[in-house]
């Protein structure tokens, strides 16, 4: 389980892939401890789930490699993914951390596309859109991870959403590098998915 509280920001260094195109082996340099990463520890990157295979240290820098499988590479932004992308990161959950965005699974549901950007001052908005069956679990006020990353939903009108992004966000995620056309990876709540569940099983 992660938060959606982006602790450092990953660059793909290595894009290999193996099993006929159907997996993709990357690896990806960081600023986090190496004595820190263990075999089969989880890391969300852009939102997405990935577990460690390998890890180490070159040129001073932490490098961990993860496995992106077929559906992964089909269902989210991973496909769009080359050498040099940048990845927000997050590690897993530890008992006694601190929640400070909301709890999220870093299992993506689908992806969200930027149709506006507005750059206000001290902040920028953003406008994107995505399915219908994802827009139903979107409300205001409620919270959405774009691209692994937590956040407050400020306006919803049919498929279309809006977030407000502070400063320190822009410049400690990779969403400073938004624009009109990209995509990124969208988990909805968990409680709203519940919500709708029940809501579903009592009509």
């Amino acid at each position: 389980m992660f938060t959606g509280i982006v602790t450092d920001i990953g660059e793909i260094v290595s894009f290999t892939p193996v099993a006929q195109g159907q997996l993709h082996r990357l690896r990806i340099a960081c600023s986090y401890d190496q004595a820190t990463i263990a075999d089969g520890a989880s890391i969300a990157s852009n939102g997405v789930c990935l577990t460690v295979v390998a890890s180490g240290v070159a040129g001073g820098k932490t490098w961990y490699d993860v496995d992106a499988a077929a559906e992964t590479l089909a269902l989210t932004t991973a496909k769009h993914w080359k050498l040099g992308t940048k990845l927000n990161l997050e590690r897993a959950l530890k008992i006694g951390d601190e929640l400070g965005g909301h709890i999220v699974a870093g299992h993506v549901d689908g992806i969200a596309t930027i149709i506006g950007r507005e750059d206000l001052p001290d902040m920028a908005r953003f406008e994107l859109s995505t399915t219908r069956e994802l827009a139903r679990f979107i409300a205001t006020k409620g919270s959405i991870t774009l691209d692994g990353v937590s956040l407050t939903v400020n306006t919803v009108k049919d498929v279309t959403f809006s977030v407000l992004i502070i400063p320190h966000t822009l410049d400690v995620t990779t969403i400073g590098g938004w624009k009109a056309g990209s995509e990124v990876n969208i988990e909805v709540d968990l409680m709203a998915r519940y919500a709708a569940r029940l809501t579903e099983m009592t009509v």
